[in-house]
């Protein structure tokens, strides 16, 4: 049931998605890198929400006796400079079957395709865009992330305009 899954959604922003899956009845926490964003989200409910520091390699202490058997991840991974350490976190706080699951832009063959015969691969990875995207996802390579790591691919969905031009992508992946 609901309160048997306890979901950690790391780089909450502002809070919204743990704010709806609380009111539906869900164990839900949220981190994040932005102490504005946490602010917001601490408003109605303020033992929900915790700065992240993911250099340190461990959750807020008020979050470490927790057991998560979900992460949600949305569009956070795009943003940082080792992917690959931050599933190794997500790895370290889930249970073998816990489930992860990640949003972040697509980045596949024909979107690309269309991105650089439109001449607009520039505007879309604009280098000066101050704290934008630095990673670039396609469906097989967050698949081989996650795989390489342990994870088996439970689920995959576009979102947003037509199929293979998505504008994000979910993955949803359990731990073996």
């Amino acid at each position: 049931g609901r309160k048997d899954r306890v979901i950690l959604d790391l780089g909450c922003g502002n809070g919204y998605l743990v704010r709806q899956l609380v009111k539906q009845g869900y164990e839900a926490y949220g981190t994040d890198a932005s102490e504005n964003g946490i602010a917001i989200a601490r408003k109605e409910y303020p033992d929900r929400f915790f700065v992240q520091d993911l250099s340190t390699g461990e959750l807020p202490s008020e979050l470490q006796k927790i057991k998560f058997n979900t992460i949600i991840s949305t569009e956070v991974i795009e943003h940082l400079y080792d992917p690959e350490g931050f599933i190794n976190f997500c790895k370290k706080l889930l249970p073998r079957d816990g489930e992860l699951i990640i949003s972040t832009p697509y980045h596949g063959y024909w979107k690309n395709l269309l991105l650089a015969i439109l001449g607009k691969w520039d505007a879309h990875h604009d280098p000066t865009w101050h704290g934008g995207h630095i990673k670039f996802w396609s469906k097989d390579t967050l698949s081989k992330l996650l795989t390489n790591k342990g994870f088996i691919i439970t689920g995959f969905k576009g979102c947003g305009r037509a199929p293979y031009f998505w504008k994000s992508m979910v993955i949803k992946a359990k731990l073996l």
